[in-house]
């Protein structure tokens, strides 16, 4: 029954936030150190060994790469037309709406829903997601970002070395390969974990705009998912995943950026944590309509 595989699905994911959650309620743990483990080593390790492994390499110049980025522009276009509409700042709005946590809860979501063989394409939207995340989400909020440290970054340099051996047809043996892999299958429990952590500072005080965003970001992502499917090329897996990443709530790393620049973080957090409580609901509204099309 269609019931029982979204509860396989989801309860894995919301089980490790939660216990995330009720961990961080009773001991408040630090979190920084082990995000920047995950930002600085287990992910980029993750990310290079799917590439290498599973050929996503080429994925990313191919048609989901481009539907991930309309999404992600298109989200922040009808942002910013209500941010107009409504006299909310651009700079607090946009970002939420168009970055989407495809890490978090995107990784693991796409494959619990269709398998290892969708981690490649999982991981696709998490790269392009996060590369315009670094660069155009700091450049809204910083008009002077420095682009050297953009690319030097852990995550973009994971990807152009694994780009890089892809095209000159440099084998890694699997000796080597092995501990890579095991450093980045850390890094999807680790996030969930951490997810759950940073639900306990949700700031009730601010719950219109957070619930505003929860109820927009996954409506508007995937309306534009529905709007551009019929004119890109694209396998019914690849589908499937578009549908999911449009429904997925705003990246955490939102929050992190509002409060390096000081652009109301305490909205911010409470539209990025508004909007992952919501997921508990939303995504299993969207399962109900992808799984049995694209499952």
């Amino acid at each position: 029954m269609i019931a029982i595989r979204i509860f396989e699905i989801t309860f894995p994911i919301f089980s490790i936030v939660a216990a995330g959650l009720f961990y961080a309620k009773k001991y408040s743990p630090e979190m920084t150190l082990p995000n920047r483990l995950n930002m600085d080593i287990f992910i980029p390790c993750l990310l290079f060994s799917v590439l290498i492994e599973r050929g996503g390499v080429s994925g990313l110049f191919g048609g989901l790469a481009l539907a991930i980025t309309l999404v992600i522009l298109l989200s922040g276009l009808i942002a910013l037309l209500l941010a107009k509409l409504f006299s909310i700042d651009p700079r607090s709005l946009c970002p939420p709406v168009m970055f989407a946590n495809a890490g978090n809860l995107g990784l693991p979501l796409v494959v619990l829903s269709f398998g290892e063989i969708a981690l490649p394409a999982a991981v696709i939207c998490f790269v392009v997601c996060n590369f315009f995340h670094i660069t155009l989400g700091r450049y809204l909020l910083n008009k002077q970002p420095n682009i050297l440290k953009v690319f030097l970054s852990p995550l973009i340099m994971a990807v152009v070395l694994a780009l890089i051996l892809s095209l000159l047809n440099i084998n890694i043996s699997q000796t080597l390969l092995e501990p890579i892999r095991m450093l980045g299958n850390i890094a999807v429990p680790l996030l969930l974990f951490a997810l759950g952590v940073r639900l306990i500072d949700m700031k009730m005080s601010e719950w219109k705009i957070g619930l505003s965003v929860a109820l927009l970001a996954p409506i508007s992502g995937v309306a534009i998912v529905l709007l551009i499917t019929p004119f890109i090329d694209l396998t019914r897996l690849e589908q499937g995943v578009l549908f999911l990443f449009g429904a997925l709530p705003p990246a955490v790393m939102n929050f992190i950026f509002a409060e390096h620049y000081n652009q109301e973080p305490s909205k911010v957090a409470a539209m990025v944590l508004f909007g992952n409580a919501f997921a508990v609901i939303s995504i299993p509204m969207v399962l109900v309509y992808v799984l049995p099309r694209f499952g």
